[in-house]
Order: C-alpha cells, then sequence, then structure tokens
C-alpha cells in the first residue's frame, strides 16, 4: 500500500465516520474504495467491518461519556439484532444483492421523502418519550439485524427510522443507540467473515483510523447543534445514497 492510498483511506474513512454517526451509509464510501485497492466485494466487506467496530467503539463511548443513551436500552435492542446478524452474514454469498439494492433504494427515496415533507417526526425535543422496549422491537431488530449481517451499506438509515417510530427515540439518541447496535451485532457478524477468510486487517485497520476520528468530532458536533443539523444530513445522507444506488442500476 502506497503513501497516497494512506492518505485517501484515512481520509474517506473519517468523511465515513462523520456521516455515520449522524445518519448512515458511508460503508457507501468504504466499501468501493477497497473493493478500488483491489479486494473482492466479499473480502471488502469483511474489511470494512473492522474500520466500523473502530468507529463506533468510539462513537458510543463519546455518546455514553456525554449520557446520551443507557447501556441497557442498546443491548435490549442490540440481542435481537445478533440474532439476525448471523445467518445475515452467512447468507452474504447467496442472496441476489442487485434486487435488494433496488429495493433499498427505493425505500431510501421515500424516507428522504418523508423526512422532508414530515420533519416535526424527526425533531422531537432531545430526552422526549422514553425508548420502547418490546416485542415489536424485538422483532424489528431482528430483521434490522439480518440485513446488517448481509450487508451493512445503509442499516443507518433503517435504524435511525426503527429507532424514532418503533423505539420511540429522539434523533440524536436514536443516532447513538444506532451506532450501539451495529458494534455488537457487528462482533458477532465480523466473526463469521473472520472465519471464511474474508478480512484484510491491515486495511481495514487504515480506513478505521480516519473512521474514529470521523466519528468522535460528529458526536461533539452533535450533540452541541441538536436534532436540526442531523435532520440536515440524515437528508443529504439519504438522497446521497439512493443516488448512488441507482446510479450503479442504472450503469450496469
Amino acid at each position: 500500500m502506497i503513501e497516497w492510498q494512506w492518505i485517501a483511506g484515512m481520509g474517506i474513512g473519517f468523511l465515513a465516520g462523520f456521516i455515520n454517526v449522524f445518519a448512515g451509509g458511508g460503508s457507501l464510501l468504504t466499501l468501493p474504495f477497497l473493493i478500488f485497492l483491489g479486494l473482492p466485494a466479499n473480502v471488502a466487506n469483511g474489511t470494512n467491518r473492522v474500520a466500523l467496530l473502530m468507529q463506533n467503539i468510539t462513537a458510543t463511548g463519546s455518546f455514553k461519556q456525554m449520557k446520551v443513551f443507557r447501556y441497557r436500552e442498546g443491548v435490549y435492542l442490540a440481542l435481537p439484532a445478533i440474532a439476525g446478524a448471523i445467518p445475515g452474514a452467512f447468507l452474504a454469498s447467496s442472496i441476489d444483492k442487485e434486487l435488494l439494492e433496488n429495493i433499498i433504494g427505493v425505500l431510501l427515496v421515500i424516507m428522504f421523502l418523508f423526512v422532508l415533507i414530515k420533519p416535526e417526526r424527526w425533531l422531537k425535543k432531545e430526552g422526549s418519550g422514553k425508548t420502547r422496549l418490546g416485542f415489536l422491537q424485538i422483532i424489528t431488530f431482528f430483521f434490522i439485524g439480518l440485513y446488517g449481517g448481509f450487508i451493512q451499506a445503509g442499516i443507518g438509515f433503517f435504524l435511525i427510522a426503527s429507532l424514532i417510530f418503533v423505539a420511540g427515540a429522539d434523533l440524536i439518541k436514536a443516532n447513538a443507540l444506532k451506532l450501539f447496535i451495529v458494534l455488537i451485532y457487528n462482533i458477532f457478524a465480523f466473526a463469521v467473515f473472520i472465519f471464511h477468510d474474508q478480512v484484510n486487517f491491515f486495511l481495514g485497520f487504515i480506513v478505521g483510523i480516519g473512521n474514529m476520528l470521523g466519528a468522535f468530532i460528529a458526536t461533539r458536533v452533535a450533540v452541541r447543534y441538536g436534532p436540526r443539523l442531523a435532520r440536515i444530513i440524515l437528508l443529504i445522507g439519504l438522497l446521497l445514497s439512493a443516488t448512488n444506488i441507482f446510479t450503479n442500476l442504472f450503469s450496469a
């Protein structure tokens, strides 16, 4: 790996880490970069988990230090996500990814319009409402984990929507819980990729350094400037992610 690739990897990781804290879709930057460096898609998928683990350890620790969420809430929602992430990781090589990405692109566009047209649903006052923990949440987060174990890209958007509309969290708390849940289930999904020898630890670590720095700065910005800025970045992330997916579709 030559010098410019180190710098590019850390730079792309920084952007991905910053975006992932506020919204999601950072993996839509890091995965193509890892593939560009010559990794097969499945190895890039596994390698990307190294950076995500580094990012989410940093971000959740930072959010917890600022008392944005409680570990008990995160663990309760992470457990069904773990149950889904393990079979999702095993299925990663056998499901038609193109069809799945087309469906995801449509869902992201719908979510973008919903955030744009009904902003009040995403701008609840911080701390308003207790996070709901019940059977519906267990089922929802099982399927979130199933998708996350299969392919990480775009999972943040669906987690945020589920945490706000199913679990009742505000936008900043949803972002904190999202990162904690992804951290926990990715440990198990990561083990599957290691088992199949689909992880390049060196490249993952290089990108992960950038992810960590971007995530750390983003947590501070998120808490300081609140849900309105988070909503703007969420809208941008949704639009860019959906555009990326549809561009790949029409260029195929």
